[in-house]
């Protein structure tokens, strides 16, 4: 062999070793492609093998059988590579979900651009809507912390509340500031109504504590059904508020920002963090806001039952003190069957529902 191609050799063998760990550090580098993400916001104690919180039915059922450290919060994501599925938990509170979920948008290890969103959790339900154990998709959610507070026993003679709109003086004056100055979100209504479709007829736990506790709730017919599968909107703050009162204003609150399309169903405590940090994700092209599913389960009312005061019904007691957590469990079994058909719908479709969200039952 001439000396020329010796040479010739040489070099691309010194060109291929310099390059081949190089190749090999790409490979291991490429995020990885997920399908679903599945966003719970707490759990107690340990993920498997104990009380359950949102995230244990999950990963012992789905299963999510690989754990994935995540410094940036103190739970480890759970992934199924199999499925392209994950699981995260959020943290209490909107500060705390926007956060964990504004790092995971930009966590390298993971491609989230046709990801869809499916958050699942608990929630307090308006006895005017549903019932302990229900679970409702949501369209819309209103921000309920953002304002203006004066404490009830200073505020002015007449005041429905002591929450004001900012940029306002007296609550609910018209006209409504713009939503701009509150975090208003709206989820892709086709791709919700999707969703109810594919779950309304899941069937949902009943037990005789449910049926109890609802027994007292005279005069709310639909507090007073089975568990069912509807569409409702949420209030999202990082209060847990309670009673007749707080209700009758976050029914005021909610179409107020929204021009009259939102009605209050649920409340919970993270939701507008994590979609504000989604929108935020979606803007520069980690994620797609129109992929995000919203679903929250009954765990309790959103205020008391006749004969009982809000302090009373908050703490547990009255009449029907013995069955007062009767929908913790059943709510946490309904957030997984409900939002776990629907995963598994996208999964099932996802030569299709990669490209396009879908917006019609199959």
């Amino acid at each position: 062999m001439e000396l020329t191609n010796v040479l010739r050799l040489l070099r691309l063998f010194l060109i291929f070793g310099m390059l081949a760990p190089q190749v090999q550090a790409s490979e291991q580098a490429a995020p990885i492609p997920i399908k679903v993400v599945v966003v719970t916001m707490f759990e107690r104690g340990a993920a498997t093998g104990d009380g359950a919180g949102e995230f244990q039915y999950w990963v012992e059922r789905f299963p999510f059988d690989e754990e994935l450290a995540f410094p940036l919060t103190g739970q480890p994501l759970r992934i199924n590579r199999d499925k392209g599925v994950l699981g995260i938990v959020t943290g209490i509170g909107t500060i705390k979900a926007a956060a964990t979920i504004m790092a995971l948008g930009m966590d390298e290890r993971f491609d989230l651009s046709k990801a869809y969103w499916v958050i699942a959790g608990i929630a307090g339900i308006d006895p005017a809507d549903g019932s302990v154990g229900s679970a409702a998709w949501a369209e819309w959610v209103v921000d309920g912390d953002l304002a203006h507070q004066i404490d009830a026993r200073e505020m002015p003679g007449g005041w429905p509340t002591g929450y004001i709109p900012l940029r306002r003086d007296n609550p609910f004056e018209e006209p409504a500031p713009p939503a701009s100055d509150n975090y208003v979100y709206r989820l892709n209504p086709g791709l919700t109504d999707w969703a109810y479709r594919v779950s309304k007829d899941v069937p949902l736990e009943d037990t005789q504590g449910m049926q109890k506790l609802r027994a007292h709730y005279k005069g709310f017919p639909n507090a007073q059904r089975p568990p069912f599968v509807l569409k409702g909107d949420q209030l999202s703050a990082m209060t847990y508020w309670h009673g007749a009162k707080m209700n009758e204003w976050a029914n005021k609150w909610m179409p107020y920002w929204t021009e009259g399309k939102a009605e209050f169903v649920t409340s919970a405590m993270e939701d507008s963090g994590t979609l504000h940090a989604l929108s935020n994700l979606s803007g520069v092209g980690k994620t797609d806001f129109s992929r995000v599913l919203l679903l929250r389960t009954a765990s309790n009312y959103s205020m008391q039952y006749p004969g009982v005061s809000a302090a009373e019904s908050l703490n547990g007691e009255g009449p029907a003190a013995d069955v007062a957590g009767a929908g913790f469990l059943p709510s946490l079994e309904a957030a997984y069957r409900v939002g776990g058909a629907v995963v598994e719908e996208l999964l099932k479709n996802w030569k299709s529902a990669k490209d396009q969200p879908p917006t019609t039952a199959r």
